[in-house]
């Protein structure tokens, strides 16, 4: 992420099973949702390909307004304290096999 002041928040990040949970308290004021999942998935381990070894693109669905964030919208605007997001892997169904 982004090398600017960094601003205490407090909301939580899970996996779809919500079995991996993380606390989030600081965060840079600039921070983008896309730089935030790309921050988060090796700090709660999860993988970054399928079974069949394609890379997984993740989403984050914001459990408060039912909706899935978009990688551009900037942190601070969206996520409100004690707000949950659910890192979501991208799937294609039927999608062609290379």
């Amino acid at each position: 992420m982004s090398t600017a002041e960094l601003i205490s928040v407090d909301f939580e990040a899970s996996d779809l099973s919500g079995q991996k949970t993380l606390p989030i308290t600081r965060i840079p004021e600039d921070a983008r949702i896309g730089e935030l999942i790309d921050s988060l998935l090796p700090k709660m381990s999860l993988p970054n390909d399928d079974a069949e070894g394609r890379p997984l693109t993740y989403h984050a669905l914001l459990e408060r307004e039912g909706r899935h964030l978009h990688a551009s919208e900037r942190v601070l605007d969206v996520i409100e304290t004690k707000d949950r997001i659910v890192l979501e892997p991208n799937i294609d169904a039927g999608a062609p096999r290379c």
